[in-house]
């Protein structure tokens, strides 16, 4: 058995112990990034555009509908947005017939 798998057993152990359990993302919440740098974050019902417009959306655990403000890039039209994995969302911007996007959980950065 490797180090890493060691630490990880133990620590999964010491949560048990303890009664902790640990956090799986299975909500559509946090901060995603595109690969060519655009970001947004969803809480809840309040999203933060690609555009750093906060407004209220239609929010699922799973997916969230919002209107692209005017100043925007597609302003006006609808950006649809449906979680995939823990890791990964498709989103569309504009109707059904445009193709959506894959969008990953932004990775904490430290310098």
């Amino acid at each position: 058995m490797t180090r890493s798998r060691r630490i990880l057993l133990a620590a999964v152990g010491l949560m048990t112990l303890f009664g902790l359990q640990p956090a799986f993302a299975d909500a559509i919440d946090g901060n995603w990034c595109s690969d060519d740098g655009r970001h947004l974050s969803i809480a809840g019902p309040t999203i933060v555009t690609p555009g750093g417009t906060r407004m209220q959306g239609a929010y699922t655990r799973h997916s969230f509908l919002y209107t692209a403000p005017a100043n925007e890039p597609d302003g006006g039209q609808e950006v649809a947005m449906r979680l995939i994995s823990e890791i990964a969302v498709q989103i569309r911007f504009g109707g059904a017939d445009r193709p959506s996007q894959t969008w990953h959980r932004c990775t904490e950065t430290t310098s």
